[in-house]
C-alpha cells in the first residue's frame, strides 16, 4: 500500500470518528435519520466490516449529517440521498466481504489442487494416457467405418452403372436383330417377286 493510500485511509478513519462523535453529541435525530445512523453503526461495529467500504461509509455519514442540518424544504431530498448513500455503503461492504471470501476459497482450492497434483501426478498421467489411447482407437475405428461406407457406396454405384449399361446393350442388340430379320424378309420377298412384308413396327415406349 502506498503512503498516499495510507494517508487517505487514515484521514477517512479520522473523519468517520469525528462524525460518529458529532452524532453522539448532537440532539436526537428524527426516526429516519436515527435508523440510517444505526445501519452505519452496525457496519462499523463488526471487525469484519470495519475495514471495508471506508470511503462509502464516510460519504453516508456525511450525507446523514447534511440531512440533519438541511433546511425544511430540502430535508426530504437530503434524507433520500442519505438513505441511498447508506444503502451504497452496505452493498459495497457486502461485495468486498464476498470478494474476500471468494479469494480465500480460491486460495484454498489452489492449494488443494497443488497438493492433489503432487500426490496423484503419476496416476493422473496414466489416466490421461489411457484416455488418449482410447480416443485414438475410437477415431481409427470411426475412420475405418467411414472408409468402408464410402467403398460400399462406390461399389453400389458402380454395380448400378453396369446394370444400366448391360440393359442398354441388350436392348440395342434386340433392336438390331429385329431390323436384320425385317431386312432379310424384305429381300426374300423381292427375290420371290412378292411384296415385301411390312417392317416390324418398333415397340412404342411405355408411358410413364
Amino acid at each position: 500500500m502506498s503512503q498516499r493510500e495510507s494517508a487517505l485511509r487514515a484521514g477517512l478513519a479520522a473523519a468517520l470518528s469525528l462524525a460518529a462523535f458529532a452524532a453522539a453529541a448532537a440532539p436526537p435525530d428524527d426516526p429516519e435519520l436515527a435508523r440510517l445512523g444505526q445501519r452505519l453503526t452496525v457496519l462499523e461495529a463488526s471487525p469484519d466490516t470495519a475495514q471495508v467500504g471506508t470511503f462509502e461509509r464516510y460519504r453516508a455519514r456525511q450525507a446523514i449529517e447534511d440531512a440533519r442540518q438541511a433546511r425544511s424544504r430540502d430535508r426530504v431530498d437530503a434524507v433520500r440521498l442519505a438513505d441511498r448513500r447508506v444503502e451504497t455503503a452496505e452493498i459495497v461492504v457486502r461485495t468486498q466481504l464476498a470478494q474476500r471470501e471468494l479469494d480465500r476459497l480460491d486460495r484454498e482450492r489452489s492449494e488443494l489442487l497443488v497438493e492433489a497434483s503432487r500426490r496423484d501426478a503419476d496416476r493422473a498421467r496414466a489416466e490421461a494416457e489411457r484416455l488418449r489411447v482410447q480416443a485414438q482407437i475410437q477415431a481409427e475405428e470411426a475412420e475405418r467405418l467411414r472408409q468402408a461406407a464410402d467403398q460400399e457406396a462406390a461399389a453400389r454405384q458402380q454395380a448400378e452403372g453396369l446394370l444400366d449399361d448391360v440393359a442398354g446393350k441388350q436392348a440395342a442388340k434386340l433392336r438390331a436383330a429385329r431390323e436384320r430379320d425385317a431386312e432379310l424378309a424384305r429381300k426374300e420377298a423381292e427375290l420371290l417377286g412378292g411384296e415385301a412384308p411390312p417392317a416390324t413396327p418398333k415397340p412404342k415406349p411405355k408411358k410413364k
